[in-house]
């Protein structure tokens, strides 16, 4: 196999992959349209979309505590536990 036979190779395998990769974007977005225009129909739009925002009010909640509020120091808490442990003996 030359460089040039082994180049055109890859170039055709590119161009496949980015066809696919396209046709798979194009049927993902097709489908995504279909699912929306289907919930658009329903007459509890109003309820979903309702829901659908406390839903994600809660999911943000979730990830502020998560990532917003710092946990202890490590030494913090080993202080803590021999403090209890301490004031269990002295019972």
């Amino acid at each position: 196999m030359t460089r040039e036979t082994g180049r055109r190779g890859l170039d055709e395998q590119a161009v496949l992959l980015a066809a696919g990769l396209a046709d798979l974007a194009v049927s993902t977005v097709g489908t995504a349209f279909g699912t929306l225009r289907g919930l658009l129909r329903r007459s509890d739009a109003g309820a979903l979309a309702a829901e659908a925002e406390h839903d994600l009010a809660a999911r943000g909640r979730l990830v502020l505590d998560r990532y917003a509020t710092m946990p202890p120091a490590h030494l913090e808490i080993l202080a803590r536990h021999a403090l209890v442990r301490r004031t269990a003996g002295d019972d």
